[in-house]
Order: C-alpha cells, then structure tokens, then sequence
C-alpha cells in the first residue's frame, strides 16, 4: 500500500491522533508538522522507522517539547532500520540540512535527522515522510532550512533536489543535459509528486 493510498485510506485514524496531538500541542514551531508525521506513522503511513528515525532519547524530548500535555499511546510503525552501508550518505544529507538551519528553533536539529530518515525512502520525500500533500513538504523545507529550500527556484523535486546539492558540493554534475529545461528526464525532477 502506497502512502498516498493509506493517506485516503485511514482518514479517521490520522485526524484522531493528529486533533489529540494538537489539542495538547506546545505551540512551539513545527507542532503541526510533528503531529502530522506521527499520526501518520502510528497509521502505518511513510518510510520512517520508529521514532521518526531519531534515538530514544531524542524522541521522548521531541514528545515532552511539542505535547507536553499530551501522552498518547504511539504505537509506531516499525521502519526498516538503519542500512550500515548508508551512513555516510546520512551524514552528509544530516550536514547539510543543519548547515542550513533557519536558525528559528532547535527542533530544527530533530526535523533534520528526520528528513534524513525519510530520505532513505524509495518514493517521493513527503510520503516517505508520511505528510499528507508535496506542500506540506514545502512548508517544512522553508520553515527549517529556508537557505536551501530558498535555492530550489525551480521547484524541483525535494530528494532529488537534496541529492543534487550534495552531488554540487562535491563538484559532482552526472546529467549531460546542458540544461534542465531541455533533458529528456525534465519531468522525473520536477512538477507534481503524484
């Protein structure tokens, strides 16, 4: 089952944890988007392991933080674990996130090493995430790391976008297109997240 489809799926579910997250929410940034990537996950919705991908002890400070009047049962959605092999790909991806920080709040730190655990995730970045539309993703980009999400003038594709400014830094430019506006492959980069 796809993300999208548990999406549409599990209505109920998601606005049940998603109100009582709310309802008990901090109103500190990033409480929505938060409440919306566990209820999603308690729903069995995304690529995210447990936790939203963060340690223990992160986690249960990210829950006191942002629902400090609220304790849920969350029964998450067990991920997949980390993949030895990719670490230093999330180091590099948890990088360059945290070098382009907003600078608004410190949960800015959590929603990074979430990012990247969504990143590892075979489809698009916001259903991996389990957030429920591409603009969620967008709010989230621009309210966490507004210098990089700045940079995605075009309004490509979010993980191909992380992954191309990685692929940048390192002086790394594997299309051979001249352009993006003319290769072939414009449209697997850019437009919907369908």
């Amino acid at each position: 089952m796809t993300s999208a489809t548990a999406l549409t799926e599990r209505p109920e579910q998601l606005a049940g944890l998603y109100g009582h997250l709310m309802t008990h929410a901090a109103g500190l940034p990033n409480d929505e988007l938060f409440a919306k990537l566990l209820a999603s996950q308690a729903a069995g919705v995304g690529a995210l392991p447990a936790g939203l991908g963060l340690d223990a002890e992160s986690f249960a400070r990210l829950l006191v933080r942002h629902f400090p009047r609220c304790s849920p049962l969350l029964e998450l959605h067990p991920g997949t674990g980390d993949d030895a092999a990719r670490m230093l790909e999330r180091q590099e991806l948890l990088d360059l996130l945290l070098t382009h920080r907003s600078g608004a709040d410190e949960s800015e730190i959590w929603m990074a090493s979430v990012v990247v655990a969504a990143c590892m995730g075979g489809d698009h970045l916001w259903q991996d995430l389990g957030l429920w539309s591409r603009r969620d993703l967008s709010r989230l980009m621009t309210d966490n790391f507004k210098p990089l999400a700045d940079k995605n003038v075009h309004d490509m594709k979010w993980k191909k976008f992380l992954y191309k400014q990685l692929c940048q830094q390192e002086g790394i430019h594997v299309c051979q297109a001249p352009s993006c506006q003319v290769c072939a492959d414009y449209a697997n980069c850019f437009g919907p997240e369908d």
